[in-house]
C-alpha cells in the first residue's frame, strides 16, 4: 500500500501520453504552431531570431531540436526570410517562413510527431511535479488526487503536445515557485542558484512568466499581514530573516536576468543589427550594437506581445470588441469536467472542518507551509492577471491558475485521514466521494477521446460550442484530417472550406476551395461547405447557416453544411450578413486577413506589396485622424 499512489500516478501518465499523444497524431498544425516550428528551427540553424519576436524562445527551441537533429529542409534564401529582417516585416513573414517549414519543405505528419514530442514530455514532467509538490502539501494520496485532476482536464490533453509556450511556461513558473519558497525556508547559495535558472527559463518561455515578480511581491507582504510558524519572534531577528533572504531573492533575479542575457545573445548573434544603427558603425558601435541586441529583442518582443494583446472575445453567446474579466472564470467551469469541479469545490469545505475539529493539528506539515503560501498567493496573482489582461481568447492562457487551483486538493486526503482518525463519522463517506469523482473524471475524458478541443461539460445545457466560445476553445485548425476524412467517404470532388486557420487547404484537403461563409457567391449554391464552428459566430459571423442541412464533425469543431439551391439574398431572414455585420478572423479589422496570408503563403514575393499596402492605408489613416482633429 505505501507505494501504490506512486504505481498509479505511474499508470495516469502513461494514460495522459496515450490520450493527449494519440489525439494529436491525428491534427493538422494548429494556428500558432505555424509561426513556433518554422521559427524554433531558424534559430537553432541560424542562432537569428528575427522570426516570433512576440514569444521568448525557450519552448520552440525544444520543440526544434529534434527536427534540426532530424535534417529538416529549410531554405534561407526564400523571399520569407530575407523579407523578415526588419521587426515589422517579420509579423507577416514568420508565418509564410513557418508555413514553408511545415508544410511545404516538409512533410508535415512526420514534422509534427518530432516537433510535438518534446512538448508531449514537458507536459508529462508538469504531471510529474505536481505529484512530487502535492505529495510534500498533504501526503502521497494528496499527491495522487492532484495527478488524477491534471491528468483529467481537458486542457492539458489538448494543448499539451502543441508546440506553444503555454504548458511549458506553467511547468517552469511552478518550479520557480517552489524552488522561491525553498529559498525563503533554506537561505543558500544553492537554492538561489536553483531559483534564478528556474526563474530564467520561466522568462525565457513566456512573456506573462513577469506575473512571478508580483507573485514574489504580494509573498512578502502577506507573511508581514499573516506570519507563518517559522517566522522569528524576536524584531531583530524577524529584520535579519529578511534581510538575507531578500538578497538572495535579488541574486536569483540577477541570475535569471543574466541566463535570460546569455540565451538571447547566443541566439541573435547572427540576427542583423540594423535596428541599431542609431549607435553608428564604427567597430566601437558593432560591437556596442552585438551587446545591447540581446536586451533589444527581448523588448521589442516584449511590446508586440503588449501590442498584439488586445482582441476581440466571443464568450456565451456574446461578441466583444475587448477582453471581459469574467471570460476565464467562466471558461474554465465549461471546459473542466464536473467531477474535477465537484472536487474543488469540496476541498475548501473538508478545510473548514478541518480546521473546526483539529484545532491543535496543522494539515499542512510545517517544512511546506511557505510553499502552501507561495501556491495560494500565486493563484490569486495570477487569476487576477488573467481577468485584468486585454486577450481573453482561449483557456490555454489561464494554465498556471489551473495547476495551482489543482494543488489545492493536495491537502484533503490527509485531512479526511486525521479527521476518520479523530471519529468525525462522515470522513469514510468523504472519501469514499473523491474516490468516485476520480473515476467519473477519468471516465468523462476517456468518453471525450480524441476530440479534446471542442470539449464542454452539460453546464452548457446542451449549447452548441459555436454559441459558448471560440478560438481555439472548440477549434484551431486541427481537424483538416477527419474533414478529408468525410470528404472521401462521400465521395466528393469539390468542398467549399471556411477553415479556422491560414495554411493552405490543399494541403490536407485537395478537393477543398477557400471559402467566406460571410460573402457566398451565388456559384456556392448547392455546394456542400465545411466551416468550422469558431467561425460561425466568433470568427465570422455565419448564423444564417444553422437554417440549412448540417452534419457535425469532430465532435462538434466543424460542420458540414447543404447549402440551399438558391442563396439567399444578403441581409434576408436565412441569408448571409450584411457587410456592416461582418466579422474577421482573430478580430482583425478590414478585409478577410486570411486572404492576404495565403497570397502570401502561394507566392512569399507577395508579402512586400502587401506591406507596403498596409502601410499606406496606415498613413492615410493617421493622416485622416489628423485632419479630423485640425478641422475640430
Amino acid at each position: 500500500m505505501k507505494h501504490l499512489p506512486f504505481a498509479l500516478v505511474v499508470v495516469l501518465l502513461l494514460l495522459m501520453a496515450v490520450l493527449a499523444g494519440g489525439a494529436v497524431l491525428h491534427e493538422s498544425i494548429t494556428i500558432d504552431e505555424v509561426a513556433h516550428i518554422g521559427a524554433g528551427v531558424s534559430y537553432l540553424q541560424r542562432l537569428d531570431m528575427r522570426m516570433n519576436e512576440e514569444h521568448p524562445p525557450l519552448a520552440k527551441l525544444l520543440a526544434a531540436l529534434p527536427l534540426v537533429l532530424h535534417g529538416v529542409r529549410t531554405d534561407y534564401a526564400d523571399f520569407s526570410w530575407t523579407f523578415s529582417s526588419s521587426w515589422f516585416n517579420s509579423f507577416l513573414g514568420e508565418w509564410v517562413w513557418g508555413n514553408s517549414v511545415a508544410v511545404k519543405w516538409n512533410d508535415p505528419g512526420s514534422l509534427l510527431v518530432w516537433a510535438r514530442a518534446p512538448m508531449l514530455l514537458l507536459t508529462l514532467a508538469l504531471g510529474a511535479c505536481i505529484y512530487v509538490f502535492g505529495s510534500r502539501l498533504g501526503n502521497t494520496w494528496g499527491g495522487f488526487l492532484c495527478v488524477v485532476a491534471f491528468v483529467t482536464t481537458p486542457a492539458f490533453l489538448t494543448f499539451g503536445p502543441l508546440v506553444l509556450t503555454d504548458i511549458a511556461v506553467t511547468l517552469f513558473c511552478l518550479l520557480t515557485l517552489w524552488s522561491f519558497a525553498t529559498l525563503w525556508s533554506a537561505p543558500n547559495r544553492r537554492n538561489m542558484l536553483s531559483f534564478g535558472l528556474l526563474l530564467g527559463a520561466a522568462l525565457l518561455t513566456k512573456f506573462s512568466a513577469g506575473l512571478l515578480l508580483f507573485c514574489f511581491l504580494f509573498f512578502r507582504l502577506s507573511l508581514r499581514w499573516l506570519p507563518v510558524v517559522q517566522l522569528p519572534a524576536d524584531k531583530s531577528e524577524l529584520r535579519q530573516w529578511r534581510r538575507l533572504r531578500g538578497r538572495y531573492l535579488w541574486a536569483g533575479i540577477l541570475v535569471a536576468s543574466i541566463s535570460v542575457y546569455v540565451v538571447y545573445f547566443i541566439f541573435t548573434w547572427n540576427q542583423p543589427s540594423d535596428s541599431l544603427q542609431i549607435l553608428g558603425s564604427s567597430p566601437a558601435s558593432l560591437l556596442l550594437r552585438r551587446i545591447l541586441m540581446a536586451p533589444s529583442i527581448y523588448l521589442r518582443g516584449l511590446a508586440g506581445f503588449a501590442l498584439s494583446a488586445q482582441r476581440a472575445t466571443f464568450l456565451l453567446d456574446h461578441y466583444y470588441t475587448h477582453g471581459v474579466w469574467f471570460y476565464f472564470p467562466a471558461l474554465f467551469v465549461l471546459k473542466s469536467t464536473l467531477a474535477s469541479l465537484l472536487m474543488l469545490v469540496a476541498a475548501p469545505l473538508v478545510a473548514l472542518v478541518a480546521r473546526a475539529k483539529l484545532k491543535s493539528i496543522r494539515i499542512i506539515p510545517d517544512e511546506t507551509a511557505l510553499h502552501w503560501r507561495a501556491v495560494c498567493v500565486s493563484l490569486l496573482v495570477f487569476t487576477g492577471g488573467c481577468m485584468l489582461s486585454p486577450m481573453t481568447i482561449s483557456i490555454r492562457h489561464f494554465s498556471v491558475p489551473i495547476v495551482l487551483l489543482i494543488l489545492l486538493l493536495a491537502p484533503v486526503p490527509r485531512a479526511l485521514e486525521l479527521l476518520h482518525e479523530n471519529r468525525w463519522p462522515a470522513a469514510r463517506p468523504v472519501m469514499g466521494a473523491y474516490a468516485v469523482l476520480a473515476v467519473l473524471s477519468l471516465v468523462t475524458v476517456l468518453r471525450a477521446f480524441p476530440h479534446f478541443f471542442p470539449f464542454f461539460n452539460s453546464l452548457g445545457f446542451g449549447q452548441p460550442g459555436y454559441n459558448l466560445a471560440g478560438d481555439s476553445n472548440l477549434d484551431w485548425n486541427q481537424a483538416l484530417p477527419e474533414v478529408e476524412e468525410f470528404v472521401a467517404r462521400r465521395g466528393l470532388q469539390h468542398v467549399l472550406l471556411d477553415e479556422y486557420g491560414f495554411v493552405e487547404p490543399s494541403v490536407y484537403i485537395p478537393q477543398a476551395q477557400f471559402w467566406n461563409c460571410q460573402a457566398p457567391d451565388a456559384t456556392d449554391a448547392g455546394q456542400i461547405a465545411i466551416v468550422s464552428a469558431s467561425m460561425i459566430r466568433d470568427g465570422h459571423n455565419c448564423p444564417w447557416l444553422l437554417n440549412y442541412p448540417r452534419e457535425e464533425l469532430v465532435a462538434g469543431g466543424m460542420y458540414a453544411f447543404q447549402l440551399p439551391t438558391v442563396i439567399p439574398p444578403v441581409g434576408g431572414p436565412a441569408g448571409p450578413p450584411p457587410p456592416e455585420t461582418h466579422r474577421n478572423f482573430g478580430g482583425f479589422p478590414g478585409p478577410d486577413v486570411r486572404i492576404i496570408f495565403l497570397k502570401c503563403l502561394r507566392d512569399p514575393t507577395q508579402l512586400q506589396p502587401t506591406v507596403d499596402k498596409m502601410r499606406a492605408q496606415f498613413e492615410a489613416e493617421v493622416a485622416k485622424r489628423k485632419a479630423q482633429q485640425k478641422k475640430n
